[in-house]
């Protein structure tokens, strides 16, 4: 199910799609490449999908495996050119971005040996810039990229495009940041094990597909999807390249979703369906915001901060206050167990322990 899809929001510069799972949005942009597929072949031609790797795209390649071996999707008229691989590696390793695709995906579909394109790793360093450059004239030979799909990195890098990448970019020979290398180390046991170097894709390389389908899953994709989306182009963020691109779609989970500002504070992109869990967090930011104490807040408080349609549900501010401030205040306890012979019929937690005084010590050794 999509959750809390708006056609257009004042504050995203891409076209963003929400789901309240990530399989979900794996499922759909696995529907839109087979339509893809589906359509070329009705054509007679082959369609050129620009993939990539990582943990992303994997819910996305189990359902074309799944669209092959159900569903009679054929692959024989796909060519595929993968956005990166680490440099140097071997195409057996277990790291290996041609190990990867083929445990992946290619193992499973009628995909040609000869349709697959993959950054070879093995390459001597005199070799590199040769072949990038015939990697690039691949591409245009087959016509172009029909779709790229992405994941994103965070540091905002497509491919192995890191901050600093110009938008022109090529196939290249890239350091990696050492934020990446970072997160690459959960595949490589150890951080000192990963590749400092890659070959990917450039930012103009990606940029020239037809279509571009750009995924991100998980809470600690929240912020750099928030700069992407939501922030000005950059090449701090490379992913903001992707503002200029007339044909773009972000798929996302509820959890990447979580730093864009109609999640966020929905209240500064329109109307609001109003609870009191979303009254408690629009006050407590309106607090931080102004930098006063929530009983303090004032009527011009809320209408300076967008919040004015919240006084319409409350009346005025103190009534407001007052609300939210008891909501918070029967939140906090100091007694455990219960204060003797006080009312606890606020208390967040019920009057008895789990574990009762009596029921621990006799389980307590004792000494003598």
């Amino acid at each position: 199910m999509e959750v809390l899809n708006y056609p257009e929001t004042t504050f995203e510069k891409l076209p963003v799609v929400i789901f309240e799972h990530a399989a979900q949005g794996a499922i759909r942009i696995a529907q839109e490449i087979a339509g893809i597929i589906r359509h070329k072949q009705q054509k007679g031609k082959k369609a050129v999908l620009g993939l990539a790797t990582g943990s992303s795209p994997i819910g996305v390649y189990q359902e074309l495996i799944r669209l092959h071996q159900q569903e009679s999707l054929s692959f024989a008229n796909v060519v595929t050119f993968n956005l990166d691989e680490y440099y140097p590696m071997q195409p057996d390793e277990l790291q290996s971005y041609v190990y990867f695709m083929h445990e992946q995906l290619f193992d499973h579909i009628d995909i040609l040996p000869e349709n697959i394109h993959i950054p070879d790793g093995t390459l001597a360093i005199e070799q590199v810039k040769e072949y990038c450059q015939a990697y690039e004239q691949q591409i245009k030979d087959c016509g172009g990229l029909d779709l790229q799909l992405l994941g994103i990195g965070r540091t905002g890098h497509i491919g192995f495009n890191e901050p600093g990448s110009a938008s022109t970019s090529v196939t290249r020979l890239v350091k990696l940041d050492p934020l990446t290398i970072t997160d690459a180390a959960k595949d490589f046991i150890k951080e000192e094990f990963v590749p400092l170097r890659a070959l990917t894709m450039g930012v103009g390389t990606i940029m020239k597909a037809r279509r571009i389908i750009l995924m991100a899953w998980g809470e600690s994709k929240a912020r750099i999807l928030q700069q992407t989306v939501e922030g000005r182009i950059s090449d701090e963020v490379p992913a903001s390249f992707l503002q200029s691109h007339p044909n773009v779609n972000v798929v996302v989970d509820q959890w990447a979703a979580l730093e864009l500002t109609r999640i966020k504070t929905p209240w500064l992109v329109g109307m609001c369906s109003w609870d009191d869990n979303l009254i408690r967090r629009a006050v407590i930011w309106l607090s931080l915001k102004m930098q006063k104490p929530i009983l303090k807040l004032t009527d011009e408080d809320y209408k300076d901060g967008s919040l004015s349609d919240l006084l319409v549900e409350a009346g005025n501010a103190y009534n407001l206050n007052i609300k939210v401030f008891n909501a918070i205040q029967h939140t906090i306890t100091g007694w455990p167990g219960g204060k003797p012979n006080s009312n606890d019929a606020q208390r967040p937690s019920g009057q008895c322990p789990r574990v009762s005084a009596r029921s621990f010590s006799a389980r307590t050794p004792t000494t003598t």
